[in-house]
């Protein structure tokens, strides 16, 4: 196989597993939009929260790793049902911009709560699920990017099977028709907090799980090192705003396209895959502005 050849798959394996990680903030970005049309934009500050709940359970209280896990988990969603609570149900009367300026003001709270909590120049290391990594010459996936894709596919069927479900089939009535969802006993409000919950733990989970790759402080996920936020949403982009399958692709494909501005062949220059990825989205828009991943009949 050519050199060529060999850096292609080696980043197409390395954009899975970061990409995997986007897809998890895609599906809470998609997920909130179709049911109440918001871009949140908070939704990678649910993850950072999550993360720093789960490190100050684990490290600072002494808690094990598993309970400290769903703690942070527990945390990123209470943000996320105070978000629906404090912010979106008294705005929901308010125009698209309004309410994306609220979610992004959450975020902002968020991050200088963290700022002032954990200090900026503070640099914290969750511990790993697992030390373990795997040598091939396409790359060394560590234990903890490969639980992240398996825990990406759990989520994604979980989700196609939620969404057959009563309770996913009322979510799809309030979204399409909340007036008559409400005449036929299906309470609007409980369908929202839900989803915001369901987005939360989305964010929850790609925040606790991307922590350990890396070091990290405050705005983690949003602009740090963990950087999701804004992948996140060209996946979603690429989604149309609308396909859970489509977010799922989109983030394995943004992380695929952004590690292909690492190839020194193709992109020589400081900030590549930042280029690469908004060269990518901009000729997806030009050409196919609906989405790259929306099927005829969005279900799932």
């Amino acid at each position: 196989m050519s050199t060529l050849g060999q850096e292609l798959i080696t980043a197409a394996v390395i954009g899975v597993l970061q990409g995997s990680i986007y897809a998890m903030v895609a599906l809470g970005i998609v997920l909130v939009y179709r049911a109440t049309g918001v871009f949140n934009f908070a939704q990678a500050e649910f993850g950072t929260t999550a993360l720093f709940g789960a490190y100050t359970a684990h490290v600072v209280w002494g808690w094990g790793y598993a309970v400290s896990f769903g703690f942070g988990l527990v945390v990123g969603v209470v943000m996320g049902l105070l978000t629906e609570a404090l912010v979106i149900h008294p705005l929901r009367k308010a125009s698209r911009v309004t309410l994306l300026v609220g979610t992004a003001g959450v975020a902002l709270t968020a991050i200088g709560l963290q700022f002032w909590k954990y200090n900026e120049t503070l640099i914290m290391v969750m511990p790993r699920i697992s030390d373990g990594f795997h040598q091939t010459k396409y790359g060394s996936p560590t234990d903890q990017q490969l639980i992240t894709v398996a825990v990406l596919v759990a989520v994604t069927i979980a989700l196609a099977l939620f969404f057959r479900s009563p309770w996913g089939l009322a979510i799809q009535a309030a979204q399409q028709e909340p007036v008559a969802a409400e005449l036929v006993g299906i309470n609007v409000r409980s369908v929202s907090l839900l989803i915001w919950g369901i987005a939360a733990l989305l964010g929850g989970l790609a925040g606790i799980l991307a922590g350990p790759n890396t070091t990290f402080s405050a705005a983690f996920l949003s602009f740090g090192a963990g950087g999701a936020l804004l992948p996140g949403f060209m996946a979603a982009v690429l989604a149309g705003m609308r396909s859970m399958s489509g977010a799922v692709a989109g983030g394995l494909v943004v992380g695929f396209v952004e590690q292909l501005g690492n190839l020194t062949l193709l992109v020589d220059v400081n900030g590549a895959r930042a280029m690469m990825l908004f060269v990518f989205l901009l000729l997806v828009l030009l050409f196919k502005p609906s989405g790259l991943f929306v099927p005829r009949a969005v279900t799932a």
